[in-house]
């Protein structure tokens, strides 16, 4: 894709405001290229709900940070991102860039369903946000000093939200991009207790982990004032992808980027120094 100057199609970033869409809206601007939010609060606003503000969003952008909320494993999600993905390609868009998850059988269908849209493409194929632990669901139990989560033993690579963001820039700025899957994954697996033993070691206080059965899981996020469907939803990943299947590591921050990916404990050095993390 030609550069700002030479192409001055923005850059349509659907989840703008989000973990990984801000950060990629973020170094989309570093790079002086223009982008437009897909958020119910852009201009124009967009909603996944809402076919009616699918075009108007999509008009003159030449390329698409696909992020799809609430996550891909909600069933009809591949049929939502197929027809959106499609739509874009219709409207001219050139190359998608596709958030996706491992593991997940309704994320291999969205990229399935990407992949015959008729754009360029790309997936890139996250294990479990580090970011998860500082600006979701997970901070509530850093705070309060324990992560109670029905995960056991399992270990996962987290990876860190600015190297996807990283990988998808590239792949929307750069040759060299198209029909590539990468896997992000950290540079080494640990267990949620070895994660929350890192972020102690970084804040100075105890973050312990206890291990809970899902269904203790989703009463503890309903009191927390999650909704019901959206701890369902989340008890239900944690039941598919962190059984294990994805407790191997990769190398696709590597491969797009030609670096390694952050490591866990240099995310929680710098939450730490935030202060985000001190109750």
């Amino acid at each position: 894709m030609p550069n700002a100057k030479q192409n001055p199609q923005p850059i349509l970033v659907t989840g703008g405001t989000g973990k990984t869409g801000r950060r990629v809206a973020a170094r989309l601007g570093d790079l002086a290229h223009p982008v437009r939010l897909g958020s119910r609060t852009g201009t124009p606003p967009f909603s996944w709900e809402d076919p009616a503000t699918w075009e108007p969003a999509l008009e003159g952008v030449g390329g698409l940070y696909l992020s799809y909320q609430p996550d891909l494993a909600v069933p009809g999600a591949a049929e939502t991102v197929g027809r959106f993905a499609r739509t874009a390609a219709d409207l001219g868009v050139q190359r998608v860039v596709l958030l996706s998850g491992r593991g997940e059988e309704g994320a291999l269908a969205a990229e399935r369903a990407v992949a015959d849209a008729g754009a360029e493409w790309t997936v890139v194929r996250s294990a479990f946000f580090a970011q998860n632990f500082s600006e979701s669901f997970l901070l509530p139990q850093v705070l309060a000093g324990d992560l109670a989560l029905p995960v056991g033993g399992v270990r996962e690579p987290f990876v860190d939200a600015g190297d996807i963001a990283d990988v998808a820039v590239a792949a929307l700025t750069r040759p060299g991009h198209a029909g590539a899957v990468y896997e992000l994954t950290g540079p080494r697996a640990l267990s949620f207790g070895e994660a929350a033993a890192e972020i102690s070691g970084a804040t100075g206080r105890t973050v312990g982990f206890t291990g809970i059965t899902h269904e203790d899981f989703a009463g503890a996020l309903a009191e927390e004032g999650v909704p019901a469907e959206v701890g369902t939803m989340l008890g239900g990943l944690f039941a598919v992808v962190l059984d294990g299947r994805n407790s191997h590591t990769a190398d696709g921050v590597q491969r797009a980027l030609g670096r390694p990916p952050k490591d866990f404990a240099a995310y929680a050095r710098e939450v730490a120094g935030t202060g985000l993390w001190t109750p």
